[in-house]
């Protein structure tokens, strides 16, 4: 069945938060939680990647964390500092709150980060002359980005589940315990996966801070599910086309 967790006076992270609680809460066991980093600068004299979090993202970040299902927490995020603070502050607030074991160091998987472009000057010229980041995207799944600037968005697609699924499948921190794998990456990461997986089209609702996607077993299959209702079936079929 397709909910939609999002509310009307929803904050940044507070649906991603509440689709983690209610799917925990059917007696899912693991998780791994794909979600945008929260709210951060947009300084110019750096470069983009270099933007840290604001002191409202950081405030955030630990309310979201604290607002995760009591479960064991696990962190992994994009090499870069606003979405590795994202996930150290969500984990702290969950320590703090005396949740399950927790592994507090978040360590950084490249998977998670723009590993998509080949060539960072040319994405960033094409972004600047696009309509935007959804239009862009919406450029490379249609083949109008050149393969030299970025890779098929197909091969991103499935590169980024490979690794959600090795999460999933890994050892636990404790055995028989619920755990959830919080997975902090970009905007581009979660449009892409929305649209590459079928959940919902890039033309569809914004990526807003800290909205996330969902991977989870339940009855023997794996789920891929989105805040805003959509949900597809891990399977051959998907993980086929995204080869």
């Amino acid at each position: 069945m397709k909910i939609d967790y999002n509310q009307p006076d929803d904050d940044f992270g507070d649906a991603s938060a509440r689709m983690t609680r209610a799917i925990f809460a059917e007696g899912v066991e693991r998780g791994v939680l794909l979600m945008r980093h929260s709210a951060r600068e947009y300084r110019r004299d750096v470069h983009d990647l270099e933007n840290p979090l604001t002191a409202e993202g950081r405030s955030l970040a630990a309310r979201f964390g604290a607002a995760l299902p009591d479960v064991n927490l696990r962190g992994y995020s994009s090499p870069v500092t606003r979405c590795r603070d994202t996930g150290a502050l969500a984990i702290e607030a969950s320590t703090a709150a005396q949740r399950g074991g927790v592994i507090s160091k978040v360590r950084d998987i490249e998977a998670f980060g723009v590993f998509y472009a080949l060539d960072q000057i040319r994405m960033w010229k094409g972004l600047h002359k696009s309509n935007g980041l959804t239009d862009y995207v919406g450029q490379w799944f249609a083949g109008k980005v050149p393969q030299s600037a970025m890779m098929r968005p197909q091969w991103a697609v499935g590169m980024v589940l490979e690794v959600m699924l090795d999460k999933l499948n890994a050892p636990a921190i404790e055995a028989g315990t619920p755990q959830l794998d919080l997975c902090v990456t970009h905007d581009m990461t979660i449009f892409t996966m929305r649209q590459g997986a079928g959940l919902e089209p890039v033309t569809g609702p914004d990526v807003r801070f800290m909205d996330g996607l969902l991977m989870y077993e339940r009855d023997n299959k794996v789920f891929f599910a989105s805040q805003h209702g959509g949900i597809v079936e891990v399977d051959d079929a998907l993980m086929g086309y995204a080869r």
